[in-house]
């Protein structure tokens, strides 16, 4: 239980229940099939992912063994600038920012931003050069505060919505299902998988846990205990935003609708409180991150100081941050839409294993697949004008990678030659 609920928190970032709101106010008369599609990337594959390790017996390094180690060390490095300075760090003092202080200010201007991005990220620098034991009680003491108060505002929803279902927007207006499936990428979570599982096994391991039949038992429980968590807390929030219309009457990201939300339910005090426990719990996460991504590039390179590494990482974040939570948002979507595929493709294949006759093969050809369609689908959703290949099936969705990874999948398990050494 206590694993189940440690893994939990690894994926419960504040930054996360941004987007359940704005998707089910978006959504409106389309929200059941909308949330689906956000459960099925939001909380499907994070948990495929984990199984998919405990399965496999380790991470990413492990899954990805068929692969060249190059690319494995470039999967690797994509993943940590995205959850790291490009995306997932900054977005975490962007959304302290948006439910933290912007609540309480009269028009603040890109100025209370920078001031606010530049005190954020420096706290979040000096505790990563300094981690210690307060901040990892403090993590483990915001968790279960910010699960209560999720818990809190969840019940007060469904006995007592604060307003009306939103009309549907365009967006979700033809393909609700597929839209929500791809809002899911923005939590980032099926990347993290591929990392978390190597921290959860290693927590097994100092545990005394070292059999590998064990540890894939306790990884998949402590997976499924996760899943249900984030499962209820995403269902409740899509449920506040698909009941906001009144409470806010446009929103521009789901920070807002929450805020609102909570100063109708609980009024000025319940909004003090959101913004104390969101902004702290950003804090620890943007360490984690910071800390991590130092760690992981200072580890890799060989170069530099992990404190040199911290300080570039940090300065990074708080430059990015300055762009605004709406527009990182929209700069992060081409980018997650093209490679989320290849951490698609690399679970299912992990899963596939036991049926390939040359795994090196079958790898190879599934991720390549994968990369290069999810390539021209980034390409779409970064603007482009890609008429020419709306004959593909899916593209106009914006999954033109699905069919033919799936066939990259199907050849795979009967291609290569048998007597293919594992790696090469």
């Amino acid at each position: 239980m206590g694993l189940g609920f440690m893994t939990f928190a690894f994926f419960l970032g504040a930054g996360n229940i941004i987007f359940p709101p704005l998707a089910g106010f978006l959504a409106g008369e389309h929200l059941t099939s909308a949330m689906f599609g956000f459960l099925t990337t939001a909380v499907g594959l994070p948990l495929a992912g984990l199984v998919a390790a405990a399965l496999a017996g380790g991470g990413l390094p492990v899954m990805g063994r068929y692969l060249p180690p190059l690319a494995i060390t470039l999967m690797g490095s994509a993943i940590f600038i995205i959850i790291g300075p490009a995306f997932a760090a900054p977005r975490t003092g962007l959304v302290a920012y948006e439910m933290g202080v912007k609540p309480f200010l009269d028009n603040p201007g890109q100025g209370a931003l920078t001031l606010y991005t530049l005190v954020f990220f420096g706290v979040a620098l000096l505790l990563s050069l300094s981690q210690g034991r307060l901040l990892e009680a403090v993590g483990k003491l915001l968790t279960p505060l910010l699960l209560l108060l999720l818990v809190a505002l969840a019940i007060a929803v469904f006995v007592n919505p604060q307003g009306t279902q939103p009309a549907v927007t365009e967006a979700y207006m033809a393909q609700p299902f597929v839209k929500g499936f791809i809002e899911g990428y923005n939590t980032m979570d099926t990347f993290a998988s591929l990392l978390f599982a190597m921290l959860i096994l290693d927590v097994l391991r100092k545990k005394g846990v070292t059999e590998t039949r064990a540890q894939s038992r306790y990884l998949m429980a402590a997976a499924l205990i996760a899943a249900a968590g984030l499962g209820f807390v995403y269902i409740s929030l899509f449920v506040l935003g698909g009941t906001s219309q009144g409470v806010v009457a446009d929103a521009g990201n789901g920070g807002e609708i929450i805020s609102a939300y909570v100063l109708s339910l609980f009024g000025a005090p319940g909004l003090w409180i959101l913004s104390a426990i969101v902004t702290l719990a950003c804090l620890t996460t943007a360490v984690g991150l910071v800390s991590s991504c130092a760690d992981y590039f200072h580890n890799l390179t060989g170069k530099g100081s992990y404190k040199g590494w911290v300080i570039g990482i940090a300065a990074a974040c708080m430059l990015v941050a300055n762009v605004g939570l709406n527009t990182l948002i929209s700069v992060s979507v081409p980018i997650l839409v093209a490679l989320y595929p290849v951490a698609i493709a690399l679970v299912v294949a992990t899963f596939l294993r036991p049926l390939m006759r040359a795994p090196v093969f079958a790898f190879r050809l599934i991720m390549s697949v994968a990369f290069f369609f999810g390539l021209l689908d980034g390409l779409q959703a970064a603007g482009l004008d890609m008429s020419l290949l709306d004959f593909m099936p899916l593209f106009g969705v914006g999954m033109a990678w699905v069919l033919p990874t799936a066939i990259a999948a199907l050849v795979g398990l009967v291609g290569g030659k048998a007597s293919q050494p594992v790696t090469a």
